[in-house]
């Protein structure tokens, strides 16, 4: 008697590549929200390139896996790993001063997901032009910088004005910088491909 075996796929390689990806950049937003440093312009909130990692996430993941990497980030440090910004860790950190910026991040990187990819299928960022990486990130940015504000406000008690000042315009020259950067990384190897 004979017993022939096959093999069932549970899971696509696709998907699995896709789980492993994003957890990939749930880690690597951790790291970039130890490098830190204080902003001259707002003392209270300090400048990380989490930012960064959010736009990276949206481009390299697309809408879907980008939002859940950024959900993963959330929950991993909501429930003790100490990967957000300085270290620090806890469900608490959602409700801070900057917990605002935080909750932003799934919602950013959909945004910069479907704007740099077209939609919701997943495209070679590589094919995506200067001017839609650019605008992705921009609209990425807003919805950044609208949750930060209303966090900023409601949590320390400020008026939506300065609070606005405070945790949106005081970091616009850094976020450009992210920008050019993240446009940088995804354009690195055009020139030598050419």
């Amino acid at each position: 008697m004979s017993t022939e075996t096959g093999s069932v796929e549970l899971v696509g390689e696709q998907t699995v590549g896709n789980i492993a990806r994003t957890a990939l950049f749930a880690a690597v937003i951790g790291a970039f929200a130890q490098v830190s440093f204080p902003n001259p312009l707002a003392p209270a909130i300090p400048v990380t390139l989490q930012v960064l990692g959010v736009f990276l996430a949206g481009i390299f993941l697309g809408p879907l896996w980008g939002s859940a990497s950024m959900v993963l980030y959330l929950v991993a440090g909501s429930v003790g790993a100490p990967i957000f910004a300085n270290g620090s860790a806890g469900l608490g950190e959602l409700v801070q001063l900057t917990g605002g910026y935080l909750l932003s991040y799934p919602l950013a990187a959909f945004v910069i997901g479907v704007i740099v990819h077209g939609g919701l299928t997943l495209r070679d960022p590589k094919q995506a032009g200067v001017i839609r990486l650019v605008a992705g990130m921009v609209a990425g940015t807003a919805v950044i910088y609208a949750f930060g504000t209303v966090g900023f406000s409601y949590f320390g008690n400020y008026g939506l004005t300065e609070a606005f000042t405070l945790s949106a315009v005081a970091f616009i020259p850094f976020e450009a910088f992210k920008i050019a950067a993240a446009v940088g990384i995804i354009r690195s190897d055009r020139v030598t491909a050419e």
